[in-house]
């Protein structure tokens, strides 16, 4: 990696340790409870964070090989992946979570410096370089973050993150991350803080962009 990839991927690191730090003082019932995205329960949000980072560790194994691969390894529908992958205790789903970010991390570290430039293709999206999945993922643990409802909003962001120029659509989507009032810490880890839509079932997550027919990072 040259020095700007090593200082994102560090700053990878950091975000992820703290979204990590949160989820693992989630109890059963907090997973259940509903996030700020509607229709969807704090477990399906950290279930597509873990989901997010196994999609692109399969587009860097392929690029370092050099023979592409798909973002979902599953033949499954990614919201049936999402939907299981949910349905985990709260420790699994936390080492899940852990065991996906550090798999991805691995792989990013043994791509040599030359292979970043190596375009990667995920569903309808035009390609791009390899090194744009950093700040991709970068932007899927902060916003992601915020979803939970925890208390963490954009005023803990990176500061890295919060003035980095990004491309449509997570420009648009860190924007409307601005507008999630904080709780108070007294009621931070129990009460989302706006009222969220009901949970339905094979819903796909708002944002979502790896799998057949999905949208864009969020």
């Amino acid at each position: 990696m040259d020095a700007a990839l090593r200082e994102l991927d560090g700053q990878i690191d950091l975000a992820t340790q703290r979204l990590l730090d949160d989820a693992r003082i989630l109890t059963e019932a907090d997973l259940r409870v509903p996030s700020l995205l509607p229709g969807w329960t704090r477990a399906h949000v950290l279930a597509h964070v873990g989901r997010v980072a196994d999609a692109m560790r399969n587009l860097l194994v392929g690029v370092r090989s050099g023979q592409e691969r798909a973002a979902n390894a599953s033949a499954r529908a990614p919201e049936a992946d999402s939907e299981r992958d949910a349905m985990m205790s709260a420790a699994d789903l936390v080492t899940y979570l852990a065991d996906s970010a550090m798999a991805l991390r691995t792989v990013g570290r043994q791509l040599p410096d030359e292979a970043w430039q190596v375009p990667v293709r995920v569903a309808d999206l035009t390609p791009f370089p390899a090194a744009e999945l950093l700040t991709r993922r970068l932007t899927e643990v902060e916003l992601h973050h915020c979803d939970l409802g925890t208390g963490y909003g954009p005023a803990n962001w990176l500061p890295a993150f919060a003035a980095m120029p990004l491309a449509e659509p997570m420009r648009a989507q860190r924007q409307d991350r601005l507008s999630y009032l904080q709780p108070e810490p007294a009621t931070a880890r129990t009460s989302p803080v706006r009222p969220p839509a009901p949970y339905r079932p094979g819903q796909r997550l708002p944002g979502s962009w790896i799998g057949q027919g999905a949208g864009r990072p969020t």
